[in-house]
């Protein structure tokens, strides 16, 4: 889990050096047409089998909003500090709690309900409404928070019948096509050093959710979700190393508040879940 952390906080660092040449929504492009690349193997090995499913409404409508969000939250990093993002990042959790309650008709009981709204509290401290005016970054990283809570809902309803493999495979081959089309008006092709980022980017976002998927099949996600926080410092370090960013006080409050709060909304669901196990 420490290690898809790491490799989850380069990609930030990737993607806004590989902004540095070329439009955000053309590094969105080579994003998934380079994960296809790097899958392209595994889905030739599983044939036939991968792309069996009737469930493709479900897998388009997933990619229309991952493709939405990652062209919002790859240009938010243009625009505001690393640090910054991740911390919005972090109130991800608490929209799909607030989706599966409002969609899926899920019970949030009393004490997630107050997590929940310390965690908006949380977003709040670091956007400060009233004292600063909120930038169009941060408002792009909130959006892609909400994208990332849809595409959680989703994935959610897909792993009843679905084979991740399937899923992983859905993902690249749809979302490359539709990137490809909003990459087009802003083409420009990448030089050497940017082709350097975009694959360490595709790299490390291939690898990371291996490990990520991994590290949850060895241990319980209420346990694993704690060390999510890393990532905070982590790209705070490289923002200071690399752009000479130096997030505020704010950024760090409001990100630990967001984090707790998560982290106590993941505890819970963890627990009901067990006990409707038992």
């Amino acid at each position: 889990m420490l290690g898809a952390m790491i490799l989850f906080s380069t990609m930030g660092l990737f993607i806004k050096l590989s902004s540095s040449q070329l439009h955000p929504l053309e590094v969105v492009f080579f994003r998934n047409f380079l994960a296809l690349f790097f899958l392209t193997p595994w889905i030739f090995h599983q044939r036939a089998t991968v792309f069996k499913s009737n469930r493709k409404k479900l897998y388009t409508l997933r990619a229309i909003f991952n493709v939405v969000g990652m062209a919002a939250g790859f240009t938010a990093l243009t625009l505001i500090p690393l640090a910054e993002a991740t911390a919005l990042s972090f109130t991800a959790p608490l929209f799909a709690t607030l989706g599966a309650a409002l969609i899926l008709g899920e019970i949030v009981r009393q004490r997630r309900i107050i997590a929940i709204f310390f965690g908006f509290v949380g977003m709040l401290i670091i956007l400060r409404p009233g004292i600063e005016a909120i930038s169009p970054g941060a408002l792009l990283a909130i959006g892609n928070a909400i994208t990332i809570a849809i595409t959680v809902l989703i994935v959610k309803k897909l792993t009843t019948t679905e084979k991740p493999i399937t899923i992983v495979a859905y993902m690249a081959l749809l979302q490359t096509p539709m990137a490809l089309i909003p990459a087009l008006f802003y083409w420009e092709w990448p030089n050497l050093i940017t082709w350097t980022w975009l694959f360490c980017l595709a790299g490390a976002g291939t690898i990371g959710h291996l490990m990520y998927t991994k590290a949850i099949q060895l241990a319980e996600v209420s346990h694993l979700q704690p060390i999510e926080f890393v990532r905070l410092p982590i790209i705070a370090l490289f923002g200071y190393i690399v752009f000479a960013e130096q997030p505020s006080i704010w950024v760090w409050i409001g990100g630990a508040v967001i984090f707790l709060s998560t982290a106590y909304v993941t505890h819970r669901e963890a627990a009901i879940s067990k006990n409707q196990k038992t």
